[in-house]
């Protein structure tokens, strides 16, 4: 009898959690299926699914379950189908046909919750501190998740934290992006954010927090996809999108330039340095689309060769960047896959010293960015 009523008492004095509402706002919610949807939009829908497999002759059903996963977090939501069928090698002729007939498939109710389901609405509450600068360390990962280098991102933001005062809260919820509890952070830190993970609500709520002076950090898989689809945060807040990393080999000692040595981030940074790592490789230079280059790669220490034998050599080869947007602050780093990394004394030197530039505490020597 005893033993019942602590059980009750205990049931009685937990926390109650009322259920978040079902999205119905996620991005692609409506989007007629093609060739360009994301893998795991065609995957959750019988006769989507069906109808690229014949035109693939069976290959989309033969992939191994690292691409043919449906629960998030998955490779197959930040590939699209194209992309898919051409790593493959399904016939390029019958795909244009295949496109048509995706596109003439009606898009259900069913296909609505399916592609709902990877994002959510629960609000987290956090206990913050007066008289600390606040940071929200996100971690909503739909896409492609390493952990050791996830579990050291995190490890060492939260020793930054403790090193310098930060009030740092961690949460995996993109339901946390509300107007008003953006409100309350000076920065975002995006650790290794791979996969679309916003609501429309959401995306709109961290843009204007952005572009009203808010603040962004986003590490290594933060802009590692090679689909994207929100083309602000690729276009405009990171400005540079991910064609590849070598895989000949993956990871690989390479020398980094500091670029500009006036940047804050840059202020403990020696003129170069090497380090082992994955090697990012971007369509384009964000120095094209206004940033400011803190640190670049010396391409002639280490090889491109990616894992189709493509050459990923951008010539001028941007790592970590900074720029305004709007009223607000970006930086970003694409070093970071490997757990060492985190603890390489340059490196978390100038992730540190980047977002107390980013959180306002020293000065800026990036122009505005709208």
């Amino acid at each position: 009898m005893l033993s019942w009523t602590l059980a009750a008492l205990a049931v009685a004095a937990a926390p109650v959690t009322v259920a978040a509402a079902p999205v119905a706002d996620c991005p692609l919610r409506d989007a007629a299926f093609s060739l360009d949807s994301p893998l795991i939009d065609v995957l959750l829908s019988p006769s989507a699914k069906a109808a690229a497999d014949q035109a693939m002759s069976g290959k989309l059903s033969s992939l191994p379950p690292f691409f043919a996963r449906t629960d998030a977090p998955t490779f197959s939501a930040i590939l699209t189908l194209r992309q898919v069928a051409m790593m493959v090698g399904a016939d390029a002729k019958a795909l244009p046909a295949l496109d048509t007939k995706l596109r003439s498939l009606p898009v259900t109710e069913a296909d609505h919750i399916a592609r709902c389901a990877r994002y959510d609405n629960d609000r987290p509450q956090f206990d913050l501190q007066p008289g600390k600068p606040h940071i929200l360390l996100f971690e909503k990962i739909n896409g492609f998740k390493d952990e050791p280098g996830f579990n050291a991102a995190h490890a060492a933001f939260i020793a930054m934290a403790a090193r310098k005062g930060w009030n740092i809260v961690t949460t995996n919820r993109g339901g946390a992006f509300t107007p008003e509890n953006l409100s309350h952070f000076d920065a975002v830190v995006w650790n290794n954010i791979s996969g679309d993970v916003l609501t429309l609500a959401q995306r709109k709520a961290f843009r204007d927090y952005i572009e009203k002076g808010g603040a962004y950090i986003g590490v290594h898989g933060s802009a590692g996809d090679p689909s994207y689809f929100w083309d602000w945060y690729a276009d405009t807040l990171l400005g540079a999108r991910f064609v590849g990393h070598p895989m000949q080999p993956q990871f690989q000692e390479a020398r980094i330039f500091v670029d500009d040595k006036t940047h804050p981030a840059a202020a403990r940074l020696p003129a170069t340095w090497t380090m082992k790592d994955e090697w990012y490789s971007f369509a384009a230079s964000p120095r094209l689309t206004g940033a400011d280059v803190i640190a670049r790669l010396d391409e002639s220490t280490y090889s491109q060769n990616g894992g189709f034998g493509e050459k990923l050599s951008m010539g001028d080869h941007p790592i970590a960047w900074s720029r305004h947007v709007g009223k607000g602050r970006m930086f970003y780093s694409a070093i970071g896959h490997l757990p060492q990394s985190y603890s390489e004394a340059h490196y978390v030197a100038m992730l540190e010293d980047a977002a107390d530039w980013a959180i306002g505490k020293s000065a800026s020597p990036t122009t505005a960015h709208e």
